[in-house]
């Protein structure tokens, strides 16, 4: 087989999926992909170690399968639930992936997944991100490559603006009125999108989807929020802007914290409508410039592992 040149790995790797993307010695996108997920509680039980080793053979398999013959020079990976490289969860997936993709563990670090999203929003010291899918969280990484943080607390302290509050607030409403006023969902968009979700529109329906399902399944539900909302709920619409209002308060203790500077906001939660990024911009001080855009951490990870290892002439 011809040997046609290293290339450099980054991971942005979650629960549910590891997006993978590949560069080769000058920098350039080579192939981008997605496999199973794994996060850093991964390791904490004996199901998450079998589906980490899971995934790490169906990524190394997948680099293989579309990259024959190019062996891994370098590995950073962006990991849910990784705190800092040097942390033992860090210093574990490390080895694992050194091991699973035949490289030198020299080569790689794990990292949280908000360094690689801060990554492929600004330079380090530039500016804040805002990100918001499941959960909410702010993050700023300065000039000396400290990483500080507002929110991304968790849905039971916080995620204020996420995909799962979303979902849990609209359905708090609708349950608040189900009490007062029995069958007035029938009159709301917003109950009736979201229960048709639900698959029912008694509370044995509600109650199974949210404490059975996980995060993210229940963060979804903020899509039919989304379409109440462009159907003309006034409280679907109203929740939407609030949520945005939460995740650019983020950004604003950020700017108090660490003076003015630019803020990206990123994350699914901003695609549901415009009125979501419409709060964003009310919950951030008004000299505060905002971009609304989708970034691709895989990628800010893959450009990362060519910058540390590649061979500079």
């Amino acid at each position: 087989m011809v040997h046609q040149g290293v290339i450099y790995l980054g991971l942005d790797a979650g629960g549910t999926a590891c997006r993978w993307t590949a560069v080769d010695a000058q920098g350039q996108v080579l192939a981008q992909a997605q496999v199973g997920g794994f996060s850093g509680m991964s390791l904490a039980s004996e199901a998450g170690r079998v589906q980490l080793a899971q995934a790490l053979h169906d990524l190394a398999g997948h680099v293989a399968q579309q990259l024959p013959g190019r062996p891994v020079a370098g590995v950073y990976a962006g990991v849910t639930g990784v705190s800092e490289p040097l942390a033992e969860t860090a210093q574990a997936l490390t080895r694992q992936l050194a091991q699973s993709l035949h490289t030198s563990i020299d080569g790689v670090q794990c990292h949280s997944d908000m360094d690689i999203a801060f990554r492929a929003a600004h330079e380090p010291g530039e500016g804040y991100l805002v990100y918001a899918g499941t959960g909410s969280i702010a993050s700023f990484i300065d000039e000396a490559g400290v990483w500080h943080r507002a929110g991304g607390r968790g849905f039971v302290l916080g995620d204020e603006g996420g995909g799962y509050w979303i979902a849990k607030e609209a359905l708090a409403t609708i349950w608040r009125r189900e009490d007062e006023w029995p069958g007035q969902w029938v009159e709301s968009p917003m109950a009736r999108c979201l229960f048709a979700q639900l698959g029912g529109s008694d509370w044995a329906s509600t109650r199974q989807f949210i404490y059975g399902r996980d995060r993210g399944e229940v963060g979804r539900l903020a899509l039919a929020v989304a379409e109440a909302a462009e159907l003309g709920d006034a409280e679907a619409a109203s929740l939407l802007r609030r949520a945005g209002i939460e995740i650019g308060r983020l950004g604003a203790v950020l700017h108090r914290r660490f003076g003015p500077k630019p803020v990206v906001a990123a994350g699914r939660v901003l695609l549901l409508h415009p009125l979501v990024g419409q709060g964003v911009r009310a919950g951030l001080p008004a000299e505060c410039p905002l971009e609304l855009k989708q970034i691709d951490p895989s990628l800010a990870a893959a450009r990362r592992a060519w910058a540390l290892w590649a061979p500079k002439a």
